[in-house]
């Protein structure tokens, strides 16, 4: 079957389960204490590697048990999203590979901020990360606040002018966008271009829900002609099932490829 695209954290078994599937790609969602043993996420990628797919790292989504926020107040958050970022693009240059990563998440303090001076020390932070590597980070939209969907900066103010590429996952977008399809097909239209990867997931567009293809309300078939031939994985939430057994992702890898 085509398109077997699959997330795991970096568990042998996880992995060794989604190999099975013989995939086309494995992103590696990395907590923060993988961060410390660099060569254990190197050994990872090259496994998956010599197993014929092609590797995508996520950045952690926590420090010390807190969501990350690029312009957190809290300054040793600062200092390890700097330096998580140092550890993954060189992980990323020497591997030939590529990292997603989140400015904020929904549960951070960026998630309520919409005023414009936080909205430029969105973009001066980015600035900073950039010079660490401009080429190994996808930077990924979030449900709400500075990098969301529904900030109508994001495009002009963020990502223009820094020349960014994007992770746009599909349901955050719907979710921001309060599950209006049209909406959704509008922000496509403007950001498609900016995008080299996918996070494929459904939602009814009301809270982060992470539902399988086709069990959402998101139009896919409205969304598949500008996904085209950029790169994506179905980023199906798995915690109400098995974190061992990836079948919601490939469903949904079926459900897209019947669209």
């Amino acid at each position: 079957m085509q398109n077997i695209r699959l997330k795991a954290a970096l568990n042998r078994e996880q992995i060794q389960n989604r190999l099975s599937y013989k995939p086309e790609i494995i992103e590696l969602h990395l907590v923060e204490k993988d961060l410390y043993q660099p060569h254990r996420i190197i050994s990872y990628i090259q496994l998956i590697k010599s197993r014929g797919a092609r590797v995508y790292l996520h950045h952690p989504m926590k420090y010390q048990g807190q969501y990350l926020d690029i312009i957190s107040t809290d300054p040793d958050m600062r200092r390890f999203y700097d330096w998580s970022c140092e550890v993954l693009a060189d992980i990323c240059k020497k591997e030939n590979i590529k990292c997603v990563i989140h400015c904020h998440y929904m549960q951070s303090e960026s998630s309520h901020l919409t005023d414009r001076n936080k909205r430029l020390e969105t973009k001066h932070r980015i600035e900073e990360i950039l010079t660490i590597c401009r080429t190994v980070f996808l930077w990924e939209d979030t449900t709400q606040g500075i990098f969301s969907a529904n900030n109508p900066y994001l495009l002009s103010e963020i990502v223009q002018p820094l020349n960014l590429s994007l992770n746009i996952d599909i349901s955050h977008s719907f979710i921001a966008l309060k599950g209006d399809n049209n909406a959704l097909k509008k922000h496509l239209e403007l950001y498609h271009k900016h995008a080299d990867y996918f996070h494929l997931v459904d939602s009814y567009g009301v809270e982060h829900d992470s539902l399988p293809l086709g069990k959402g309300k998101v139009d896919w078939k409205m969304v598949k002609p500008f996904i085209g031939d950029t790169d994506f994985i179905f980023e199906i939430d798995l915690k109400k099932s098995n974190y061992l057994d990836c079948n919601l992702m490939i469903e949904s890898a079926r459900y897209y490829n019947e669209v």
